[in-house]
């Protein structure tokens, strides 16, 4: 799928996330609140990584299903508190809840890890 399908699925609510089980090799699959910004997925956590979040440090392919449209992607914490790092924060909590500012997304994203996927063919 194209960049341009991702972009027409961002007005979705859930993506469906499906990564490779790091122990079992199994596929699994998890819904997920996501934002688009960039040409980028980003997606978020709050409090401990889970087995999602595990699963992409062990294998970074993952596939992803938005409005019914499947996609290909490789997937990466984001670690730095760099631009994409922000841009990310924000895409995240304007999608599901509006304009705030600058201090209220940090307190809100101040637990949470981040991670991005790419589009790949």
């Amino acid at each position: 799928m194209s960049s341009k399908e991702l972009t027409n699925t961002g007005s979705q609510k859930l993506i469906h996330l499906t990564t490779r089980g790091r122990k079992t090799k199994k596929l699994h699959t998890v819904e997920l609140w996501f934002a688009l910004t960039g040409g980028k997925v980003y997606l978020s956590h709050e409090g401990e990584e889970t087995d999602w979040m595990k699963n992409i440090r062990a294998d970074e392919k993952v596939a992803f299903e938005i409005g019914g449209t499947r996609f290909n992607g490789k997937a990466l914490h984001l670690e730095d508190l760099t631009e994409e790092t922000w841009t990310a924060k924000v895409a995240l909590y304007e999608k599901y809840y509006g304009k705030a500012s600058k201090e209220v997304i940090k307190d809100w994203f101040s637990l949470s890890k981040l991670v991005s996927i790419e589009l790949t063919g």
